[in-house]
């Protein structure tokens, strides 16, 4: 079992939770699943629920009804799975901005708590 946490930036604030909670009931019931699933099997979890998207860092996939949301998500030592941020899909291709933002906070908490 992984332990699963929020990346938290310096003022407090949990990105990847607010995210969720933006989520309408559904979807985030659907999405807490998700993580649930992440937890029990961490680096083993492969396509249709996670995907690596490049440099350590992978995405939570996520599907209800027509509906598609991402989240992204890195290993650290001690079984442990860190969530930055998510967001909604409505493209095909996933938004390279999102891909950035969730990449700055991998090496802010690589940079603050270590690897």
């Amino acid at each position: 079992m992984f332990n699963v946490k929020y990346y938290e930036l310096p003022n407090g604030e949990k990105p990847v939770e607010k995210f969720i909670d933006s989520l309408d009931l559904k979807m985030r019931v659907k999405a807490l699943g998700s993580i649930e699933i992440l937890a029990k099997f961490g680096n083993t979890l492969r396509e249709p629920y996670s995907k690596m998207v490049g440099k350590g860092l992978f995405e939570l996939r996520i599907k209800f009804a027509g509906d598609i949301t991402r989240i992204f998500y890195f290993f650290v030592v001690d079984n442990n799975i860190v969530l930055t941020n998510g967001f909604v899909k409505k493209t095909r291709k996933t938004p390279p901005s999102e891909i950035e933002l969730a990449m700055r906070y991998k090496s802010d908490y690589e940079g603050r708590i270590g690897k």
